[in-house]
């Protein structure tokens, strides 16, 4: 038997809304099964759980998902679907959705920018003033 280690997302009543609506975001995904209490379900392949555990516990910035992106279009895409109806923007490519998750919608290119000493500070300055990443911003920089 393998070990497997995947996410159970505590919420309020909201856990079968949410995974339907990760599972319209992201390619590849499914909700794979769901019994009122524990709705089990798939983001482009990687399994999550979300359990109805009711008000005792919220959703915080402590941990977050991070959704790597290879064009402009992606970051685009990712950011505006979640924080659709109620989410919320913050800066340097974080967000929180409408059930109060938080997500990282980083380009794949910034670590490239950031490991480049001679563009590292100049990077840094440029994204620290951004909400959702601009890929050819931080090309410019």
């Amino acid at each position: 038997m393998r070990n497997e280690i995947y996410p159970c997302l505590w919420f309020d009543g909201q856990a079968q809304e949410a995974a339907q609506f990760y599972c319209s975001i992201f390619k590849n995904s499914q909700i794979t099964s769901d019994n009122q209490m524990v709705v089990n379900f798939e983001l482009d392949g990687k399994k999550f759980m979300g359990l109805n555990g009711g008000p005792n516990f919220k959703f915080n910035e402590a941990v977050s998902f991070v959704v790597n992106c290879e064009t402009q279009e992606e970051i685009d895409h990712y950011w505006d679907a979640l924080i659709a109806d109620g989410g919320q923007e913050s800066n340097c490519g974080w967000l929180k959705d409408k059930f109060g998750v938080s997500w990282q919608i980083v380009p794949t290119l910034l670590s490239k920018l950031l490991s480049d000493p001679s563009r590292a500070q100049k990077v840094m300055e440029a994204f620290m003033k951004m909400k959702k990443f601009d890929i050819k911003a931080l090309e410019n920089a």
